[in-house]
């Protein structure tokens, strides 16, 4: 008999070893290194025989039918939407977010809610009667009526974490889309590693995309993550599969965003916004106006940032506090925003319009619980600190968009129109905007302030 053939593999950075060592070699992390026994994987294999047995030739690319057919559309607007206009078969999609943000909640509404498509959701973490009750939290039942050719349709429930038996009921259920949650508890023979492990992980996406491209059927993976909020797993795992899907959102707050990092048939610049409630996650469907909410008499240190996320423009409400500071150091906190900028900020204020805030608390949030990596929010971030500062409030019909260079000068930024049209269509009067921005609409609706200072945006707002 062959002598069996084992590894040490790295949990955290996937990385194989002949022996067990302490530290990791390659990211330096101590123990870390996990036997796993890699002879006999061909012979364990738990992929179908129908898909196992299939050996693919070499084909000229010019003899090869494209396959132009309809993407399965998900029921759901700002999914189908992220995903570049809804599901492509056969493709492998990744959703990964915090422990409960709603990646569970958002798929199994979106299965129960698909017409003519029997689909399958497999829980590895959750009982048969958890599932069902989180479906009839949802408001949905799951129940269809039969498809055109008489098979029956809606959502099955499989409480299954071996591949082989997985494998089976695929075969026999034959579905249009499966959801598996989540592929840290799944585990095949093929290795003798303990579910979750690198190995494990890699090997069931690698027959779970075998799978998906051989019989067309779409497969989403729902994936933990780790604390500094990467997918856990090898990061091979992000380059296996066709789509990764990051839904982010705060707990304190009720939005929730849903970001493609990765994207084989479509933009990567998509965003879907959803708003957690009792009864599921429901679609925003004005999300700059839920944002602003009620703009009636505002105090100083708060304006309105024109900004995007992804394609969509955002109308965001900043909101800054300057008061002396108590302490003998000074203190500077941002919530939504780099706490880096902030102070980058902050100093060219001082250097370049001699504004004396050295020896002053600052205080930003951005309102919502959004986080806004983009410059373009610079401008307004600006004007609400000095705004605060003067105690003097900024007009609510009044929009910023710039970003703000160390010499003071305002730079141009992408999309401009688009930020105009999202300002004009909420009832905003005017907006600044760097000077030079080219494309500029000839009928905007709105009052356009081009500047290219901090300075002459201080002297436009107060004088």
């Amino acid at each position: 008999m062959a002598k069996v053939r084992s590894l040490f593999v790295c949990q955290n950075c996937g990385a194989s070893f002949p022996q067990w060592l302490g530290q990791c070699g390659s990211c330096k992390e101590w123990n870390t290194l996990v036997e796993e026994v890699q002879d006999r994987v061909q012979e364990k294999r738990s992929l179908p025989d129908s898909v196992r047995e299939r050996k693919p030739k070499p084909v000229a690319i010019a003899e090869i039918a494209a396959d132009s057919g309809p993407r399965m559309p998900l029921g759901d607007r700002e999914l189908d939407r992220v995903l570049g206009g809804g599901v492509v078969p056969g493709s492998l999609i990744l959703m990964g977010g915090d422990p409960g943000i709603g990646k569970s909640t958002l798929m199994l509404q979106t299965v129960l809610r698909m017409d003519g498509v029997r689909t399958l959701y497999v829980s590895g973490e959750e009982s048969e009667q958890q599932v069902k009750m989180r479906a009839d939290r949802l408001e949905a039942t799951g129940h269809r009526p039969p498809a055109a050719d008489g098979a029956p349709t809606g959502c099955y429930v499989l409480t299954e974490t071996n591949t082989q038996n997985l494998f089976k009921q695929l075969e026999a259920l034959r579905p249009g889309l499966v959801i598996v949650d989540s592929i840290q508890t799944l585990h095949t023979a093929a290795l003798d590693a303990s579910p979750g492990s690198v190995g494990q992980v890699r090997e069931c996406t690698s027959e779970l995309m075998r799978f998906a491209k051989t019989t067309g059927v779409p497969i989403v993976l729902i994936g933990h993550i780790t604390k500094d909020g990467s997918i856990a797993g090898p990061k091979v795992l992000e380059h296996m599969v066709d789509c990764v899907l990051q839904f982010e959102g705060d707990r304190d707050h009720a939005f929730r965003l849903l970001r493609p990092l990765k994207n084989r048939f479509g933009s990567t610049n998509e965003l879907g916004i959803y708003e957690m409630r009792g009864s599921g996650l429901a679609v925003v469907e004005d999300p700059s106006r839920v944002l602003l909410g009620d703009r009636g008499e505002r105090p100083s240190g708060v304006c309105v940032a024109a900004t995007l996320e992804g394609m969509r423009p955002l109308l965001i409400e900043v909101q800054a506090l300057v008061s002396s500071a108590v302490y003998g150091t000074p203190q500077r906190s941002a919530t939504g925003f780099d706490l880096r900028r902030l102070n980058m900020l902050l100093a060219v204020l001082e250097k370049r319009c001699g504004f004396r805030l050295a020896q002053k608390d600052v205080f930003l949030n951005l309102a919502g619980g959004f986080r806004v990596e983009e410059p373009a929010i610079d401008l307004a971030v600006v004007c609400a600190v000095l705004g605060s500062n003067a105690d003097i409030p900024i007009p609510i019909d009044t929009a910023f968009c710039g970003e703000v260079g160390l010499t003071g000068e305002i730079r141009p930024v992408p999309r401009t129109e688009q930020r105009i049209a999202e300002a004009a269509k909420l009832g905003f009067q005017r907006i600044f905007i760097p000077q030079g921005t080219k494309g500029l609409p000839k009928d905007p609706g709105i009052e356009l302030v081009a500047v290219a200072r901090v300075d002459q945006v201080l002297s436009h707002l107060f004088g």
